[in-house]
């Protein structure tokens, strides 16, 4: 089927991320992550649906993925990356209770979601070596982490980041950071924000810079107590040129 063209009447302007979009611009992709949490405490954690602290990976392993009903058998796909920092993304069909396994060894997994027309009955949850590194919430059908890692080949360009945070009780407040970790290295503070029960949005006129195999999260932590954290941000990843 051919598309209609984006092109305006004129033909003179046309929105640059459009065209990222609709797969115009050659070696360009744009990367939209969100997550949520609803149990943000005193210690600083991932925004993220998992329920405890995350733990990446050191090394490539086989997924393993499994629902909560024995009646699940939705298919699920999982986004992630290779022991070479490769992107890669393979699809399995839950198998109620009973663990199933990717035929991809990840290093890192940072998205999966529901890929047909079946439901899950609860949560689906896919663990790496034994640590959970992905949860898929019942109703979500869709994982809820703000983390991401630049594939490898690739740079990215941190665009935006909305972030934040609720709680019943008054005279508390959520401070949040932007934090990259390059290869072998260590997680380094791009960001630090404060918030009571609000939401902050920040757009880089500037992007910033980010090499590849470089992990990219968004943390909260409650001045006392739980809070509700949600963080979105968006990378436009363009591969890199060899000469």
């Amino acid at each position: 089927m051919a598309e209609f063209s984006s092109i305006t009447r004129t033909g003179k302007h046309e929105p640059f991320g459009l065209h990222v979009k609709r797969g115009y611009v050659q070696g360009h992709e744009h990367i939209h992550k969100f997550g949520y949490n609803t149990s943000v405490t005193t210690s600083a954690t991932l925004i993220w649906n998992g329920g405890s602290d995350y733990t990446y990976p050191t090394s490539a392993a086989v997924l393993g993925v499994v629902g909560t009903s024995t009646t699940d058998n939705s298919q699920i796909t999982v986004q992630g990356l290779d022991a070479d920092y490769n992107q890669l993304t393979n699809i399995v069909t839950l198998n109620g209770t009973t663990t199933v396994t990717t035929s991809g060894t990840y290093i890192r997994a940072f998205r999966a979601f529901v890929s047909d027309d079946k439901e899950p009955a609860g949560d689906v949850t896919i663990r790496h070596s034994g640590n959970i590194v992905a949860v898929i919430e019942g109703g979500e059908n869709q994982t809820l982490m703000a983390t991401y890692t630049i594939p490898a080949g690739y740079t990215g360009y941190f665009m935006q980041l909305v972030i934040g945070g609720a709680t019943e009780n008054a005279n508390k407040f959520l401070t949040t950071k932007l934090r990259f970790r390059e290869h072998n290295g260590v997680f380094r503070t791009q960001a630090k924000y404060t918030l009571a029960s609000q939401t902050f949005e920040e757009t880089f006129e500037l992007p910033l810079e980010i090499p590849e195999k470089t992990d990219v999260e968004i943390t909260g932590q409650a001045s006392s107590g739980v809070m509700q954290t949600t963080a979105m941000f968006d990378i436009l990843l363009i591969k890199n040129v060899s000469v």
